[in-house]
Formats: structure tokens, sequence, C-alpha cells
């Protein structure tokens, strides 16, 4: 039977499983609370209001409601929650401390699963026993798990199904216990079934500043760094998005982002299953799969999609090839327009054409939002009422932004919250470095004591590295200062700001345009270019267009055009490796 109440203890329960007893770390964290110590971080940042308690804490009351839905069937809230705390005790029992609470200490426990139900069990299950749970990606080489791995000082692994074969010479390469996860198929089982109304409550405790999660950035601009961020960043990230998105248990959201990065993990996965919806988990991105899901009379219907802008590129690439009929489109349009109220693009710039051509095909304007691995969420065009194409709005609830000149001044042109923005008199539509304060805001890259310091200022705010303006109401991204400000000839022009307008050419399919060393101009406009499938195009050609629409000094001054651009799994160009690969003076 599984759990069965024993005793009590300070208002605690002991509970036995099959297996034996579940000496849980909720006992010795009453008793005795471990200090974790941050790494002198200037963080100055408020804390969200009320009780700060793990995403999963809440989801008995949602009982037997669908939670996730994937290739082996569907799962229940109590099954999640069930399968996480057996396999919690298995971690506990596993790591072997010695210490009757179970209480792991907030040691890493890093994971590698498929799309589906046992991620959540895994990433549930690391935070049940006390631990910090860090995602791995099944596309990246043995070296970059393996770099992930001992970069986090991980002290167990967890493998899904698939992958297995994958970390277990890992482990033995390492030193490290690992845990196989049963088939999610599996999770459904007469013995959870028969204990369900005597399942374990999250005791009371104060969770604020325990290690929640190490996200490691997506490395496009040097070595991926670990991100730590705390149960009461997480928490701030989804109340948040719960709030500013109208997420409720009627939700239906189709998943098919990778689940190592903020935009799959909290926007996509926490988001919803934090107020009982349900997440219907793609294995992989497959153009006519979403279409089927999102097109499917049969329950649950899908009225939630999110996802970058190469995905709705293919998603536009197929309709454009398999639904040519006009009474085919205007069933897409009127379904989508119907059924979904709400769609998302992130974690890349959105390039015009596509807005406007999902817009024609759906009916749906895409909602343009702004976050990045160690802020999750700060700006966002609203659920309800205009969007503006191309900004990312305004700050979500309990974000602070503000724009400061990036020079010895450090002069604050505009600074704002979710009710409004205030500008410096004379600095309108003035560009600078975006920086964030808030509660979601990371406590630390970790191990990384120096870097961590780096990025805040002395009162607290984070500094993106992004360049941002305040125009019309909205912020507006115009690119990373490192490889997207270029600074030619006297000017700044946006990177971002070249590839919305060349991406407007009928023949150019993808561009990433980059800043190349140039001894008379500083640095030269150069477009890297994907052509659509049997076209051709020269710098000549280029020039002539742009002149047409274009400022003179934003033309590209040279043209590369490459098969295919090289994007990573969230959409994102290394700008970095392709200035070192087309410019190798250049780094």
């Amino acid at each position: 039977m599984f759990p069965l109440p024993l005793t009590s203890l300070l208002g605690c329960q002991l509970y036995l499983v099959r297996r034996g007893t579940l000496n849980r770390w909720m006992l010795g964290n009453i008793v005795r609370r471990r200090a974790f110590v941050t790494a002198g971080v200037k963080q100055a940042s408020a804390r969200p209001g009320g009780k700060v308690t793990p995403v999963f804490s809440p989801v008995l009351g949602f009982s037997d409601r669908t939670a996730i839905v994937d290739s082996s069937g569907s799962h229940t809230y109590r099954d999640l929650y069930a399968s996480s705390w057996g396999l919690a005790d298995r971690i506990a029992q596993t790591l072997g401390l010695g210490c009757e609470s179970g209480d792991v200490g907030g040691q890493r426990i890093s994971f590698l699963c498929a799309n589906d139900a046992s991620y959540s069990v895994a990433q549930w299950a690391s935070w049940m026993c006390g631990g910090t749970a860090v995602p791995l990606y099944h596309k990246h080489p043995p070296s970059e798990l393996e770099y992930i791995i001992t970069n986090s000082q991980s002290s167990l692994l967890l493998a899904g199904c698939p992958y297995v074969d994958t970390l277990q010479p890992l482990a033995h390469k390492l030193g490290l216990p690992c845990l196989q996860l049963p088939a999610t198929s599996s999770l459904t089982t007469q013995e959870t079934a028969a204990g369900t109304d005597r399942l374990p409550v999250v005791p009371e405790s104060d969770w604020a500043q325990r290690p929640a999660m190490i996200i490691y950035t997506s490395g496009t601009t040097g070595r991926p760094k670990g991100v730590l961020h705390t149960h009461s960043n997480i928490q701030a990230m989804v109340q948040g998005l719960v709030s500013e998105w109208g997420w409720s248990k009627d939700d239906v959201i189709l998943h098919t982002l990778p689940l190592h990065h903020v935009h799959g993990i909290v926007n996509k996965l926490l988001c919803p299953l934090s107020v009982g919806a349900t997440c219907v988990m793609l294995p992989e991105f497959h153009p006519q799969k979403v279409w089927e899901h999102l097109l499917s009379s049969k329950a649950p219907r899908v009225n939630v999609f999110m996802a970058v802008p190469t995905i709705y590129s293919r998603l536009i690439q197929h309709y454009e090839q398999h639904f040519t009929q006009p009474r085919v489109r205007d069933f897409v349009k009127a379904v989508c327009k119907e059924r979904i109220r709400l769609m998302v693009s992130g974690s890349a710039a959105l390039p015009q054409p596509i807005l406007q051509r999902w817009e024609e095909i759906t009916g749906h304007v895409l909602l343009e939002r702004y976050g990045m691995t160690e802020i999750g969420m700060a700006l966002s065009n609203p659920l309800k009422g205009t969007r503006t194409p191309g900004a990312v709005g305004t700050p979500l609830p309990g974000v602070e932004v503000r724009i400061v000149m990036t020079n010895s001044s450090n002069t604050t042109i505009a600074e704002g919250n979710h009710k409004e923005t205030r500008v410096r008199a004379g600095l309108e539509c003035k560009e600078g470095e975006l920086m964030v304060r808030g509660p979601s805001v990371f406590r630390e890259y970790w191990n990384k004591p120096q870097e961590t310091a780096e990025a805040f200022t002395d009162d607290g705010w984070f500094k993106t590295g992004d360049t941002a303006v305040f125009r019309d109401g909205v912020y507006w991204i115009m690119g990373r200062t490192s490889v997207d400000i270029i600074k030619s000839g006297g000017y700044k022009i946006s990177a971002l700001e070249v590839e919305r307008h060349l991406l407007a050419h009928p023949l150019i399919k993808d561009v990433a345009v980059i800043g190349v060393k140039d001894a008379t101009w500083g640095q030269k406009v150069t477009a890297l270019v994907q052509l659509q499938k049997g076209t051709s195009l020269s710098l000549a050609e280029l020039k002539a267009w742009a002149r047409e629409h274009m400022a003179p000094y934003i033309i590209p001054a040279s043209l590369l055009v490459v098969e295919e651009m090289p994007r990573n799994q969230m959409g994102k160009v290394n700008k970095k490796d392709l200035l070192k690969q087309f410019s190798p003076s250049q780094s």
C-alpha cells in the first residue's frame, strides 16, 4: 500500500511504503533546517508576497485531473505526485547520507529524460528529497553532458528509459550512482491507486532560499554557465506568468520544446501544472504532429501554444505545402481563432514576415515577450489589448527594469515596472543596456562568485547585456550589446533591426547579421543569408533592393550565402562562433 501514516512528530508524519520507511527530510527541516550560503551576491530584490512553497505542493488539490498526456497515455496529478515521492525515497537511500531526515542538503541531481511525464517525476523527486535539479538535454554530445554534470558537482544521475545507455557510461567514468526511471507507462499502477487518499503533504518549511534548479545558459556568448534559481525565484516566475497570461485549470498546452531552458521548463510546464491545467507533450517537434494536435477535435483540445520563431517558420512551410485547398485553409483559421486563446513566440527575435503570415493563417497576433535564463520572463506584450509587432511590451508583475547608458556616467534613461515607465527628460528614445530587478532574478552563477558579482550593480540590478530602448510606450530589444550592436562609420546599428529588414526580401529564408572588424569603418555590416531553394542573390542585387527599403548606413557591406543557418535548439544563432568562422582575426 502506498504511503500509510505511521506516527506524528511536531506536526509532521512519517510514512511507510512497501520498499521501506520514508524518513523524509520534512522532519529534519522542521527540527533543524540547513542554511544555504550565497556567493556574496549584491542582489537587493524584494521577495514575492506570501509563503514560498515548491511548485508541486498544490497538486494533490487537482487529484485525478489529467496533468500530462504523452506518448504512453494520460497521467493524473496524483500519479505524478506518488511516483515522485517513491523516486525521492530511492534518491535519499542511494546517497546514503546517514541522516535520519533523508534531506540531501541541496546536492545536485542531474537528470536526462524524454519530453514526457518522467521529466516532472525526476524534477519533483529532486525537490522532494531536498536536492537541486539539474536538467540535461539529450541532443548534447557526451562531452557537453559531462561538462554540466561535473561543473554542477552532481552527486547522482537520473536516466529516463531512452537514455540509460547515454548516462550509465558517464556515471561509471565519473564514479556517480545512476538510477533508471521506470517507463511512463507504469506511472499509473495498482499500488499507487490503492493509497491515493493517504499521500504525504508538503511540510511547513522555509523554502524561499533553498536551491531549486541549475539551468545552464545556451552558451551563445561563451561557455555555458550554471544559473542557480531558488524556490522563491521559481515561484515568482510562475506566479507572474499565471497572473499576466491568464492561466487556469481549463487550459491545455501543447509542449514541443526542449526541457533544459526556462521557456520549456517554466513557461510551458511549471505554469500549467501549477494551476491544474493539462500539458500535452510531444517527444520531438514535427510540423505535421503539431498541426494535428492544434486542429484535433479530440479531448483534451489544445488552447495554448508557445514556440520559438524557427518552429513557427516550419509550421508555415508545412501549411503552404499541404494545406492548399481554400476550404482547408478556412477550416484552419476558424479552428485556431475559436479554440486557441493564446499563442506566444520567444527565445529569439520574431521576424515580421513570420508574424504577419501567422496572423493571416490563424487569425492570431503572436504575443512577443522577453526573458533570459537568469531572470525568467521580464517583459511581455499584453494578453488582451494591442500588441506591438517587434516590441516586447512592458514589465511583468513584480519585475522592475531600467535602461542605462553604457558609459562612465551610467545615467538612467528609463525606469519602469508593471504599472508605469518614467523616462529622463531629454533622453527619450535613447538606447542603453537593459537591467532587471525582482524576485525572479537568479541567485548566482554556480561556483562563479566573480562573474556573479560582475553581473549585478551595487544596488542589486542584474545587467542583462542586451541593448534596449523605450519607445511608443513599449520596450524594444535591439540585441546583445556584445554582438548585436554594430559600430560602423560612427553609427550604432542594431543587427536585429537589419535582420528584420532583410527577412522581407522575397529570396531570403533566414538571416544573421554580424559586425566584422574593418580598418576603415570600425565594423562592417555583414549578412549571412540562407536563400529560398533554387534561388541566388548577389551583393549588388541585395544592395539595389535595400536602397528602396533601408537607411543607407545599415545596408550590408558584405554578403555570405550559407546552405543552412546554424541555429541551436532554441532558435538562436551563436554569433561569436560565426565571427570566429568568417572573421578569424575577431573573437
